[in-house]
C-alpha cells in the first residue's frame, strides 16, 4: 500500500519526512541506520500489526535517510540532532500523549529522546542492548569505515562478513553515505546510571542471535520498567519476521 508522504520544517529548516498508518493512539517509530520508516516498519508488516492493534503508526524517515533531508554541511549536525529532529516533529503534530519505539539507532535515539525529557507513555528498544547505549563509538567507526569504502570506492568487502552485508544494504536503500557520517558523528553516549533512572516503561525485543549491541538482557536489567522478549533472528533478519510486529503489538496490549 502507497502511503502519502507528510512534511515538515525541522528546528533548522531541513524537511523531515514521515509516513502514518492506521487510527488510533499515537505512536512514533524511529528505524535504524541506513534504513528508512518504510523498511524497518512497513516492509515485513510490522506497522499494518501495530495499526491493526488500534495505533495511529508514526514513521519519520531520519535526516540523511530516505525521503528526508540529507544536507552535507556538518553544522547541520548537532549534538543529538536525529533527536532534535524528533522532538520537532511531536510539536509539530501536537502530540501529548503517545508511545515511541525506535530499531537499533532508532533504539538509541528513543533513549536520547528520554533523557533530554520526551515524555512517552512508553517505549519500545529494538535490536538495542546495554553496550549500544552506554557506548557505541567503537560501532560507530565500524560504520564509517564501511561507508569510507563505498563512497570513495577504496576496496571491497569479503562475501559472507558483515561489512559485506552493511554495504550491500547501504548501497540497496540509495544511502548518501557522505550525510550518515555525519549523522554517526552526531551520536551520544547514554550512561548506565542515566538508564538506570530511566522510569517509563520499556519493552526490549531483540533477535537471539543479535549482539550487535551488546546485550539486551543486560539492558532490560539496568532500566528498573524493562521487560526482554527475544525473537528469532539476528541484527538484520530479526526486524524481517513477522514475530516483530507481534511482540511489539502484544507487549502495547498488555504490558508485562
Amino acid at each position: 500500500m502507497t502511503l502519502p508522504t507528510h512534511d515538515f520544517a525541522s528546528f533548522d529548516g531541513r524537511r523531515i519526512a514521515w509516513h502514518e498508518v492506521g487510527q488510533g493512539r499515537p505512536i512514533i517509530l524511529l528505524h535504524g541506520l541506513f534504513s528508512s520508516g518504510a523498511m524497518n516498519w512497513r516492509r515485513y508488516g510490522a506497522a499494518a500489526e501495530i495499526a491493526a492493534a488500534g495505533y495511529r503508526v508514526i514513521m519519520p524517515d531520519f535526516r540523511a535517510h530516505g525521503e528526508s533531508a540529507a544536507p552535507h554541511d556538518p553544522a547541520a549536525y548537532p549534538a543529538d540532532v536525529l533527536a532534535l529532529d524528533i522532538e520537532a516533529l511531536v510539536a509539530h503534530l501536537g502530540l501529548t500523549d503517545f508511545d515511541l519505539g525506535g530499531y537499533s539507532l532508532g533504539a538509541r535515539t528513543a533513549v536520547r529522546l528520554l533523557v533530554r525529557g520526551l515524555t512517552p507513555a512508553r517505549v519500545v528498544l529494538g535490536g538495542m542492548g546495554l553496550a549500544g547505549l552506554t557506548g557505541g563509538t567503537d560501532r560507530a567507526q565500524w560504520f564509517l569505515n564501511v561507508i569510507e569504502v563505498v563512497v570513495r570506492g577504496v576496496g571491497s568487502f569479503a562475501a559472507g562478513t558483515a561489512e559485506h552485508a552493511a554495504a550491500a544494504f547501504m548501497k540497496q536503500n540509495d544511502v548518501d553515505g557522505e550525510a550518515v557520517a555525519l549523522v554517526l558523528r552526531s551520536q551520544q553516549a547514554t550512561p548506565a546510571e542515566t538508564l538506570r533512572r530511566i522510569e517509563t516503561r520499556t519493552l526490549v525485543v531483540c533477535g537471539v542471535q543479535d549482539q550487535d549491541n551488546g546485550s539486551a538482557a543486560d539492558l532490560a536489567l539496568t532500566m528498573p520498567k524493562a521487560a526482554l522478549v527475544e525473537i528469532p533472528g539476528n541484527h538484520m533478519s530479526a526486524v524481517t519476521k513477522p514475530d516483530f510486529g507481534t511482540a511489539i503489538a502484544a507487549w502495547l496490549e498488555h504490558p508485562l
